[in-house]
């Protein structure tokens, strides 16, 4: 269920030419929301859709124009899907909560949707990805810094109404910040609009999200499961994605799992002269493949970064966590799409 908190002001056009817009920013309450709000400015109505899990969570700290909605804790795409369907304006526009739209963003953004032609259903800004000039990225900050090219993201993304309500606005299915914004532009083409780029500028910062960040992500790999069970084998394509490393992660995995096994068989042998010697020979040769999958997965993370000893361990210690927690996640995707259940 939404609950709405305030209520501060009436539709308006993001300037003074293009149609009427409501910015819809879904939040768990990071304070790089206030940047995100300030960037915005006093233009187009704001509607931030609080999904905070728990009943009272303390108040956001927002400014007086903004129109506050709680969604529960459901996730992004429910949160989005409350904020537009509150709204009443024939654009509705989706920023995360932690991008910073460009100085003069809310006209470059009118400028783009008046500039559209009749069957476009969406208009995406461009991303920005500030990185070090000193040093090579990080591995976390190569990740965000892709972000720069993906299409159809909603860190900037506006959508017509009319697109939202041909196709039902986003699947609430997808449980995290992965995916739903894809899937709903792939919907929304399938219903006969077409998603335009557009030229104003959004910066994405990059954030420190701790040292197992990376291992996190992998929770991702069940909305990859629903994406194949609604879009075909080809939905990676047909976002403009990239073969993913999951078959390796499966098999780095296998081969940790049978090492681990095999071992075990080892020491629970009563008969070593007989079949022990293959046994450790079996579980050393499984044991080698793990280890060499392991070094080249951690190799080709470790090698464009900055090297640093930090960034070394990290990579090291997370690409020996990351196969498995992507086999396993991958594996609940798909025994959810099976038994429709929320992964």
């Amino acid at each position: 269920m939404t609950t709405e908190l305030t209520r501060r002001t009436s539709p308006a056009p993001a300037s003074g030419t293009g149609p009427a817009v409501t910015v819809v920013i879904p939040t768990i309450g990071r304070p790089s929301l206030a940047a995100t709000l300030a960037a915005v400015g006093p233009g187009p109505e704001v509607i931030v859709v609080d999904d905070r899990p728990g009943d009272n969570p303390e108040p956001l700290a927002v400014p007086p124009r903004v129109r506050v909605l709680r969604s529960g804790g459901r996730g992004p795409a429910a949160a989005r899907n409350a904020g537009w369907r509150a709204a009443t304006t024939p654009w509705a526009v989706f920023l995360d909560d932690d991008v910073v739209p460009g100085p003069g963003w809310a006209r470059a953004l009118a400028e783009d949707l008046a500039r559209l032609p009749g069957d476009a259903g969406g208009s995406q800004g461009r991303l920005e990805v500030p990185l070090p000039a000193a040093r090579r990225p990080t591995d976390a900050e190569r990740t965000t810094a892709g972000l720069a090219r993906a299409d159809w993201i909603t860190a900037d993304m506006a959508y017509r109404r009319a697109a939202l309500e041909a196709t039902g606005g986003f699947d609430e299915r997808f449980p995290g910040a992965y995916r739903e914004d894809a899937d709903l532009a792939l919907r929304v083409e399938r219903a006969g609009f077409t998603l335009v780029k557009g030229e104003r500028l959004t910066r994405h910062p990059v954030r420190d999200d701790g040292f197992w960040s990376s291992v996190r992500l992998q929770r991702g790999n069940a909305s990859d499961a629903l994406m194949r069970r609604v879009h075909g084998r080809g939905w990676r394509a047909a976002v403009g994605g990239h073969p993913g490393r999951l078959r390796r992660h499966a098999l780095t995995t296998g081969m940790g799992l049978l090492a681990l096994a095999l071992a075990a068989a080892v020491r629970g042998s009563r008969t070593r002269r007989r079949g022990g010697a293959g046994l450790a020979a079996a579980a050393g040769a499984a044991g080698l493949a793990w280890l060499g999958l392991t070094a080249e997965f951690a190799w080709a993370r470790i090698a464009p970064g900055p090297r640093t000893p930090e960034e070394i361990a990290r990579m090291a210690l997370t690409s020996v966590a990351i196969p498995p927690a992507a086999c396993a996640h991958r594996i609940k995707g798909e025994i959810a799409v099976r038994t429709g259940r929320r992964p």
